[in-house]
């Protein structure tokens, strides 16, 4: 996507020269967004162009490296090794599949994530059979983004081969187990620049091992891979390279030239693939760890019940506090960068929902960062959370005033729906988003070098917007009941609950019309 918001295609070449020219990349989802820039963070890590140094990263930022060197790697490599159907060596696949391809292959629609489901081979997927093909560069995305964030499970292609004369050729039993991809079940939090070479530059980091292997094919001469023949072993990255380009998945694609003569996709098979044995700190660089509720600290993750933005804080939280990875060198540009500059960059988190291994929606969120602004951002998502998220526990209340009196010789369980009849809350959160995210847009344009308190006015206009918000969304709820005194009776006191939970001392400070001094 160029700099005045056209769109275009672009190779792998022009992407790099043109790196300043082009301000993020047009994706169908946020997952492959994620994919491509994994993809060219493998790519920059495998050609040498990388920071040594978390200060010569910190250059690299305020110099606007140039990405060209990429490029001449680029140009130096053989043409085979980037051949998407290469008959040995096809790039990002498994050629091993091959003699299993016809038999077991499926249409295209088991390659994209969002469409294949679980891709069991114990269910009726029916449509794998007769997806549409696909045109080779949505198959290439598609193909990455399984390798990125691929759910775990089994897959169509059996290592149960019973009186099967292909003896060794088999690839063995495992190859139908399936783990999860790299990035699956935590936030890849990404942070983004006002172009994509900066976006590169900042995501960019002192690598393990610069330089190859990049994971091209799983064939390719050199470099040894896993067996199927038993359960996997998870092996150490070789390389940041290689922790950014791993095959998660066997993959094989099949062409074919479609009516206009292009190249489409029109069989895949997908089996087991490589798994990786990860160190928190060194090969999870952007992770912002949370505890769990049994009290595990684990990577910020998905989740189906809690709206992403509630959890921004922990983003300004961890630059503010993290002292290594990728929050720590986003911190050290206080010392290189302007006070005035506001919020140049913003920080992207993306996550995939799944309920077991079956994926359910992609979860995103884009959050504005300045290094002069850490703190302030900080006080503002973290208000933002804890006002948004009482004013939900209040439409609850409302909602159960409301069900009490309305069936008041019932409970909850008696009456299937009778609760959620007058809960607002399902209404409020997708409502509240916007006003969280103008919140944060609020902060960085009144902030003033001078100005130690930019958070506070925009604080209170925003719990003001979602009081009424959600007292609106209430009193619609409310207006399902018949016109009768007990529902009148009922109505009036689920509104008394909420408005008194907006008086009350237990309330935010903000709801109540004051600042709060937190």
């Amino acid at each position: 996507m160029a700099t005045d918001g056209s769109s275009a295609t672009h190779s792998l070449r022009t992407l790099f020269r043109d790196a300043e020219k082009l301000s993020d990349l047009d994706c169908a989802t946020p997952g492959e967004a994620v994919a491509l820039i994994e993809h060219l963070l493998a790519i920059c890590f495998a050609s040498g162009n990388c920071p040594s140094s978390p200060e010569e990263w910190l250059s690299w930022i305020t110099e606007k490296r140039d990405l060209a060197p990429v490029v001449d790697w680029l140009a130096d490599q053989p043409a085979d090794v980037w051949d998407l159907f290469h008959p040995d060596t096809p790039f990002g696949q498994n050629a091993l599949l091959a003699e299993r391809l016809q038999e077991e292959g499926t249409g295209p629609a088991q390659l994209v994530i969002e469409r294949a489901g679980d891709y069991s081979q114990h269910l009726d997927h029916h449509h794998l059979e007769h997806g549409e093909p696909l045109p080779a560069a949505e198959a290439f995305r598609a193909l990455l983004t399984q390798h990125v964030y691929a759910p775990y499970g089994r897959g169509r292609l059996s290592g149960d081969k019973k009186g099967d004369e292909k003896g060794d050729k088999e690839p063995g039993k495992w190859i139908t187990y399936m783990a999860s991809g790299r990035l699956l079940g935590r936030i890849r939090v990404i942070a983004v620049g006002r172009s994509l070479g900066e976006t590169l530059r900042l995501n960019l980091y002192p690598p393990e091992g610069p330089g190859e292997p990049l994971n091209t094919s799983w064939t390719t001469a050199g470099v040894e891979r896993r067996s199927f023949k038993e359960k996997a072993k998870p092996r150490a990255p070789r390389s940041s390279a290689d922790l950014h380009s791993a095959l998660y998945r066997s993959i094989l694609m099949q062409p074919s030239c479609d009516g206009q003569g292009q190249i489409v996709v029109h069989r895949v098979l997908i089996g087991a693939g490589e798994e990786l044995d990860l160190d928190p700190e060194r090969h999870l660089q952007d992770a912002v760890f949370a505890q769990t509720l049994g009290g595990q600290s684990k990577p910020l993750w998905p989740s189906p019940t809690r709206a992403l933005w509630l959890e921004a804080h922990a983003l300004y939280s961890a630059v503010d506090n993290v002292t290594h990875g990728l929050y720590a060198r986003l911190y050290s540009l206080r010392t290189a960068m302007a006070r005035h500059e506001g919020a140049p960059f913003r920080l992207r988190a993306v996550g995939l929902i799944t309920k077991q291994s079956l994926p359910a929606d992609w979860l995103q969120g884009s959050y504005p960062f300045g290094p002069f602004m850490v703190r302030h951002l900080h006080r503002a998502s973290y208000r933002g959370s804890v006002i948004a998220e009482y004013v939900a526990r209040m439409l609850k209340s409302a909602a159960v005033v409301a069900f009490e009196n309305v069936y008041s010789a019932a409970r909850a369980a008696d009456e299937p729906g009778g609760l959620e009849r007058f809960d607002a809350r399902w209404k409020f959160w997708p409502d509240a988003a916007p006003s969280f995210d103008l919140l944060l847009d609020r902060v960085v344009e009144e902030h003033a070098i001078d100005d130690d308190d930019p958070v506070s006015e925009p604080l209170l206009d925003y719990a003001e917007t979602l009081r009424t918000m959600a007292r609106a969304h209430l009193v619609r709820r409310l207006d399902s009941l018949p016109p009768n005194n007990r529902s009148y009776q009922a109505r009036a006191r689920a509104e008394e609950c909420f408005d008194r939970g907006m008086r009350s001392a237990k309330a935010p400070a903000e709801l109540r019309g004051e600042i709060a001094h937190d």
